[in-house]
């Protein structure tokens, strides 16, 4: 078989068409970062230097509580004052030797003695406290601290390290004396253990921070006399008041806040003889009686479940069973004014108060307005005829412009005409001019009438000068 080649065509194959190209992708979007850069956090700003005061109050607050770590505390109570500041600046100086700080000796006594202060003391307001030329202090907050020296008010370099600083300074003091103060009782009175009376408000209702009001005394009550001394009433003023505390009677002391209502009452006690026995009741015991026979007694507020309140009413009528010869409130707020009414008429005489108000005719509408507080249904004229016949005598003291204290009315109850208490003026106080630098001027003088109580003063042998009352010419002042 022949041998044939097989011719075989091959397929060319047909030409695809080119695949079409694929459509640009859209550029991704451009980040809104991109667009906006987005602002890199600032770097914190250091922390402004304190300031050398706050420095050394850090340094305090931290030597504190070291102090407070390395002492014994449960000994603290066994050891006098002096063994104590003893170990207080020892630990002092090791501190200052280990922290290499550059103090000279007065400087280290100085914050040994500010550290004392706190552990034991009231902290930074100590030395205000100590320092006889301040008669209130106010604690506006942890950072601002006035005081009233000589009638005026100045602003001090004295601050608190913050509000828990002050909150822990206002619960030693309200702790002292068996108070408490919290959020649920954000108000306190209280007192030191001197007898300045304080009263203290924490937030809420302080709205920046610790609020606290301090009314120093001296440790040295003033007499009648160092009263006439600062012009506050002439002598023979005083002398009247002496004679008719004397005499036994009832007298209501009558003024605006600040204005020297305890400050006189204290003098005006120093009239009653020694062989009298005296309750006084009060809020927080700041009075200052000179006597030997003096039972105190003090209201209790309510404890944390609303319990165990003790009001000046319920005081009142106990002290009548306690055989007191005078009864003296610190102040007359409420509805103990009739207990006092009650007891200044039944055997008390002599019994004396306090009261806020602005003059003497005001001084005898507030009383009427607490004997109705008491519930007690008493017609108007039956509440005006128990004060007439219980209260004889109202002083008013004022504060004046320039923070002077003065005695401006000495005015006596006289009785009833129709529905009206009658009273009488017998010395006053009256402004004349005031100078450009707010200093005011003024003459007391009597208005003539021969008081009522005169008579008795004489019959219990008080001898007083009757040309006293003569009003035709101005009295002489210290």
């Amino acid at each position: 078989m022949g041998r044939f080649s097989l011719s075989r065509k091959v397929e060319t194959p047909a030409p695809q068409p080119a695949p079409a190209p694929e459509p640009p992708k859209p550029a991704p979007a451009a980040p809104v970062a991109a667009a906006k850069a987005e602002p890199r956090p600032a770097r914190p700003a250091p922390p402004a230097p304190k300031s050398p005061q706050a420095q050394q109050i850090d340094m305090r607050m931290k030597l504190h509580a070291r102090l407070i770590d390395e002492l014994d505390l449960s000994k603290l109570e066994k050891l006098d004052e002096s063994e104590l500041r003893r170990q207080v600046m020892n630990l002092v100086a090791d501190f200052a030797r280990a922290e290499r700080l550059a103090l000279n000796t007065a400087e280290l006594d100085e914050l040994g003695a500010s550290i004392y202060d706190e552990m034991v003391g009231l902290g930074p307001i100590e030395p205000l406290l100590k320092d006889e030329s301040v008669s209130d202090i106010l604690i506006n907050g942890p950072y601002q601290v006035y005081v009233e020296r000589r009638g005026e008010l100045e602003l001090t370099p004295v601050h608190f390290r913050d509000n828990d600083h002050l909150l822990r300074i206002i619960n030693r003091i309200v702790s002292g004396v068996g108070r408490r103060i919290d959020e649920s009782q954000p108000m306190v009175d209280a007192r030191l253990p001197d007898g300045s009376r304080v009263n203290a408000a924490i937030p809420p209702i302080a709205i920046d921070g610790g609020s606290v009001s301090i009314r120093k005394f001296s440790k040295s009550p003033l007499s009648l006399e160092r009263l006439v001394e600062f012009q506050a009433m002439p002598m023979c003023v005083a002398d009247f008041l002496h004679g008719a505390v004397k005499a036994r009677v009832s007298t209501v002391i009558s003024g605006g806040t600040g204005s020297g209502k305890t400050t006189l009452l204290n003098a005006l006690s120093a009239a009653i003889s020694p062989g009298e026995r005296l309750i006084t009741i009060e809020d927080a015991a700041e009075l200052q009686l000179q006597q030997p026979h003096v039972v105190r007694m003090e209201t209790r507020p309510p404890n944390i479940e609303g319990k165990g309140e003790i009001r000046q009413r319920e005081l009142v009528k106990n002290a009548l069973r306690m055989r007191p010869d005078r009864v003296i409130l610190g102040e007359v707020r409420s509805e103990e004014a009739f207990d006092m009414l009650q007891a200044m008429n039944t055997g008390h005489e002599g019994s004396m108060a306090t009261i806020h108000a602005n003059n003497p005719r005001e001084a005898i509408g507030r009383l009427e307005q607490m004997i109705a507080m008491g519930g007690m249904n008493l017609s108007p004229d039956a509440m005006r005829s128990q004060i007439a016949s219980a209260v004889g005598m109202v002083v008013q003291v004022n504060r004046l412009s320039d923070g002077k204290r003065k005695v401006t009315h000495v005015t006596e109850i006289v009785g009833m005409e129709g529905q009206v208490v009658q009273m009488q003026d017998i010395f006053t106080f009256n402004r004349t001019h005031t100078d450009p630098d707010g200093t005011v001027h003024g003459e007391f003088r009597a208005s003539g009438l021969r008081p009522k109580c005169l008579d008795e003063m004489l019959r219990r042998g008080i001898a007083f000068d009757v040309t006293n009352f003569d009003p035709s010419k101005p009295l002489p002042v210290g």
